[in-house]
């Protein structure tokens, strides 16, 4: 049974950098992260998301120019061999606006358009989607005790606020994603929650992308190292679909595309 109305979109990621929490070093090279794009390509990704900057939990920012060198070069390649769309994800309106020029033709922004004042600019200028996200905190100090009255009204008063500031900046309102930020200053009883909650931001009339993908909430649970929370991660992509996530970023495309399909064979049952 083949989807007739398919609109979820898997994104894989790529993160070209030493230090990613699950695939650090393994696709530091441009060599192996352009194969390792081919292979996301190859397993069904209707996206692939190239970062340069660790944004795991402690990391420190890294310098424009070394940003520039690793995700450059891979975005480049990548467009000259496959068709799908490449993302870039910086907060860095530099490394967004010389990735566009590469071939990207999506950022996703984890400080929704905070970090870098002219980020709004160049994602206007371009008119290409902008992913805003959730984040208490930054990268570095974000997991040092987050804390929030009621995670899901806050993350949703924030998007709400991020969404009215890219609007009255010149995004057009459909090129706006919204993604609640798993894992960037939360608990894992707050990423419980905003799995069990997702349909309640549906109200911001924006596609939901979600990024569950073999986070410590999962490892938290089952007590497993990043190398092995891929059923953890099945089991939370499967519960953010049903809740109405549009967009899923993972690490695992072809495990996913598998799940996915049988998630939404059973809702249009």
């Amino acid at each position: 049974m083949k989807s007739s109305t398919k609109k979820t979109k898997v994104m894989g990621i790529l993160n070209v950098t030493p230090d990613s929490f699950y695939d650090g070093g393994r696709y530091s090279r441009t060599k192996l992260a352009i194969n390792q794009g081919l292979k996301l390509a190859e397993e069904g990704a209707d996206i692939i998301d190239i970062g340069g900057e660790s944004s795991r939990p402690g990391s420190e920012p890294v310098p424009l120019e070394e940003e520039l060198e690793r995700v450059i070069p891979v975005i480049k390649s990548l467009k000259k061999q496959i068709k799908i769309l490449i993302s870039i994800d910086t907060y860095k309106s530099k490394v967004a606006e010389s990735a566009i020029e590469a071939g990207a033709s999506i950022i996703n922004d984890i400080s929704a358009l905070r970090m870098d004042k002219r980020m709004v600019s160049i994602a206007r200028e371009y008119d290409v989607p902008v992913v805003l996200m959730h984040m208490q905190g930054n990268p570095r100090t974000m997991q040092k005790h987050p804390f929030y009255k009621d995670v899901i009204r806050e993350i949703y008063e924030f998007l709400a606020r991020r969404i009215k500031f890219a609007e009255e900046n010149g995004i057009k309102p459909d090129k706006i994603i919204i993604d609640p930020g798993i894992g960037f200053g939360k608990t894992t009883e707050h990423n419980l929650l905003i799995i069990k909650y997702l349909k309640r931001f549906k109200p911001l009339g924006k596609p939901i992308l979600i990024g569950p993908s073999r986070k410590s909430f999962i490892g938290n649970i089952l007590n497993l190292p990043a190398t092995k929370r891929l059923e953890g991660t099945l089991a939370a992509i499967s519960i953010c679909l049903l809740n109405g996530a549009e967009i899923l970023r993972v690490h695992d495309v072809r495990q996913v595309k598998r799940a996915v399909e049988i998630v939404e064979a059973i809702k249009e049952a």
